[in-house]
C-alpha cells in the first residue's frame, strides 16, 4: 500500500469513506454510543471499525483499500514500508487480477452528478457538529453494484470493493466568510473568492464536483493557475483515478521520509516540504489520482503533524492545541513565497474504532479544519492547500483500540506530482 498517509482512501480501505477530509474551536462533542465501543468483530458486524458493515476481508475499508484480506494485500496499517516484506508501499493485491465492472449506469452517474456537482448539490452542513450529526442526515442509494452515499459537505461512492470520498471543494473558502459568489456555466460550476485586498480566488467543478482548475486573480487582472486537471479527460469510474507505480526507492532516513512535527524545527518542516520527490515523477497527475493514488502520493515526503490529535468521533481542533501549528505554517508560508504556485495536501487519520465510511468522513473533515486553522489563524493562503481523509488506512500507532495518536493530520507537497517531471525540481 502506498507509503503513509495517502489516500482518499479511496476506497474501502481507501475508504474514502481521504487521511483530512469542520468547524475548528468548537468543543468537541460527545462520544457516540458507537464510538465508544471497542473496535468491533472482524466479519464485519455493526460496530465493527465504527459501526458499519466494514469487514476486513474487502469490504468498504480494507487496510490497503483493494479487495485486502489481511493476509493477501501488500498494504500495511501505517502505509509506510508497505507490504509484509518491507517495501515502500504498493497499492495493489498481487497476482489477484481485479474485477472490473461498468460501473455507474447514466442514471447513477446523473445522480451523482445532482448529489455532488453544483451549490445545493452537496448536502448542506450548516448546523453539523459531530458524527451523529453525519450520520443522521446520510442519504445512500445502490444502482448497478455501486453505492452512493450523500452526507453534509461531501459524497462517498463505494464500488468495486472500493470507496471513494469527494468533498465540496469551495465550502473552506465560504467557511471563511467574505464574499463568495457562485455562477453556472454551462456543465461547470464557478466560485470566486473575493479578499480583503482586492484579489481573487476562482475554483471552477464539474457536474460531479470534481475540481478543474483553480486560479488566483490579481487586482491587475494577472492569473496564477494553482490547480489545473483541465487537461486530463474525466474518468468514466472513479477507480480509473487510482495509479499503480513501484515502490519508491529510498535514499533517506526513514525519519527524513517522514518527519514528526513533534520536537522538528521550521528549518527541518520547510526542508521536508520544499525537497524534491524521493524518486522520479514518471508523469503528470490529475488531482483526483494523487489523492486516490498512494503510490503516487509516496514519491514526495510528508510531515505527520502529531502536534495536533482529536477527540474521539471530532474534527475540530483543540483552541489550546491550534498555537502548535505555527511551526508548519510558517515553513508552509516560506514555500509559498519562494513559489506561489506551490500545492499543499492535508491528509486526515482516524484510529481504527467505529466504522469505515464514518472514519472516511471523519478524516475528511479533519483534514479539512487543520487546513482552515492554517489559513484563518496564521495566514496560509487557502488556495495553496487542499485536503483529503484517509480513515484508518495509515495508523502510526498499530492497535485496533482508540489511540489519540492515530486521530491526526499529516501534509505533504505535491507540487511536482500535478506538475510533471519538467517541473518537478522547483
Amino acid at each position: 500500500m502506498a507509503p503513509q498517509p495517502g489516500q482518499p482512501a479511496p476506497a474501502g480501505g481507501r475508504p474514502q469513506a481521504a487521511p483530512a477530509q469542520p468547524a475548528p474551536g468548537q468543543t468537541a462533542p460527545a462520544p457516540s454510543a458507537t464510538e465508544q465501543a471497542p473496535a468491533g468483530r472482524r466479519d464485519g458486524q455493526v460496530g465493527d471499525r465504527d459501526g458499519q458493515n466494514g469487514n476486513r476481508d474487502g469490504q468498504i475499508g480494507n487496510r490497503d483499500g483493494l479487495n485486502g484480506n489481511r493476509d493477501g494485500q501488500i498494504g500495511n496499517r501505517d502505509g509506510l514500508n508497505g507490504n509484509r516484506d518491507g517495501r515502500i508501499g504498493q497499492d495493489q493485491v498481487q497476482g489477484q487480477p481485479q474485477e472490473r465492472r461498468r460501473g455507474l449506469d447514466p442514471g447513477a452517474a446523473a445522480a451523482l452528478g445532482a448529489a455532488a456537482g453544483f451549490a445545493g448539490g452537496f448536502v448542506a452542513s450548516q448546523g453539523v457538529r459531530g458524527i451523529d450529526d453525519v450520520r443522521q442526515r446520510r442519504e445512500e442509494f445502490t444502482d448497478n453494484g455501486v453505492t452512493v452515499i450523500r452526507e453534509p459537505g461531501r459524497t462517498i461512492v463505494q464500488e468495486n470493493g472500493r470507496s471513494y470520498l469527494r468533498h465540496d471543494e469551495t465550502e473552506r473558502f465560504r467557511d471563511l466568510g467574505g464574499d463568495v459568489r457562485m455562477e453556472r456555466r454551462g456543465a461547470e460550476q464557478v466560485t470566486v473568492y473575493q479578499r480583503g485586498d482586492g484579489s481573487e480566488i476562482v475554483t471552477v467543478t464539474d457536474e460531479t464536483g470534481r475540481l478543474i482548475r483553480r486560479t488566483r486573480r490579481a487586482r491587475d487582472g494577472e492569473e496564477v493557475v494553482i490547480i489545473d486537471n483541465g487537461w486530463d479527460r474525466r474518468p468514466a469510474r472513479l477507480e480509473e483515478e487510482v495509479v499503480d507505480l513501484p515502490p519508491p526507492r529510498l535514499r533517506i532516513p526513514r525519519e527524513r521520509y517522514i518527519v514528526n512535527a513533534e520536537g522538528a524545527d521550521e528549518e527541518t518542516i520547510y526542508e521536508t516540504l520544499t525537497a524534491p520527490e524521493v524518486d522520479p515523477v514518471p508523469q503528470r497527475y490529475t488531482l483526483d489520482q494523487v489523492r486516490y493514488s498512494p503510490d503516487v502520493r509516496a514519491r514526495m515526503r510528508s510531515v505527520d503533524v502529531d502536534t495536533i490529535t482529536f477527540e474521539t468521533g471530532s474534527w475540530e481542533v483543540d483552541p489550546g492545541q491550534a498555537p502548535r501549528l505555527r511551526v508548519l505554517a510558517d515553513a508552509v508560508r516560506r514555500a509559498v513565497d519562494r513559489n506561489p504556485r506551490e500545492v499543499f495536501l492535508v491528509e486526515g487519520h482516524t484510529d481504527a474504532v467505529g466504522s469505515d465510511v464514518d472514519n472516511l468522513s471523519l478524516s475528511d473533515r479533519r483534514a479539512q479544519s487543520v487546513a482552515a486553522v492554517l489559513t484563518r489563524d496564521f495566514g496560509v493562503p487557502p488556495e495553496n492547500l487542499t485536503t483529503q481523509g484517509y480513515g484508518e488506512q495509515y495508523p502510526k500507532v498499530q492497535t485496533d483500540g482508540p489511540s489519540r495518536e492515530n486521530r491526526r493530520v499529516t501534509i505533504r507537497r505535491i507540487t511536482p506530482l500535478l506538475n510533471g517531471p519538467k517541473t518537478s525540481q522547483q
